[in-house]
Formats: C-alpha cells, sequence, structure tokens
C-alpha cells in the first residue's frame, strides 16, 4: 500500500462538482484530459481509477 501523503481538503459545489488540486492528480499519475471511472466505496470514500487501468484488470480477470 502507498503511503499517505498530504491531503486536499475540498468541497462539493452547488452545481455537483468538485476540483482536485493538479498536484494530488500528478501523485496519481492523472494529467489534463485523463479519463478517469469513478465509483463509491462507501461510507464517504470515493475511489477515481484510470481508465486504462481498470480495463487492464478486468482484461487480466482482476476485477475493479
Amino acid at each position: 500500500m502507498s503511503p499517505i501523503r498530504e491531503p486536499a481538503e475540498d468541497t462539493v459545489q452547488e452545481n455537483e462538482t468538485v476540483e482536485l488540486p493538479m498536484r494530488l492528480l500528478a501523485e496519481a499519475g492523472l494529467a489534463p484530459g485523463s479519463t478517469v471511472l469513478a465509483f463509491s466505496d462507501g461510507d464517504g470514500r470515493i475511489v477515481l481509477r484510470r481508465l486504462e487501468d481498470s480495463v487492464e484488470d478486468l482484461l487480466g480477470g482482476l476485477g475493479l
């Protein structure tokens, strides 16, 4: 498991969006234009995965 890095606090906007800091996205290997899958992991947690990683996991039989 990766070490926990400095968290970024944000607010869910009235238009139901959340803006994530670029440093956080860069740490996750995401860049502007990256396609991600988003899903709830329950109890206040939302997971973003790079689309290509999710597809590779599915093709490898690992599931999401």
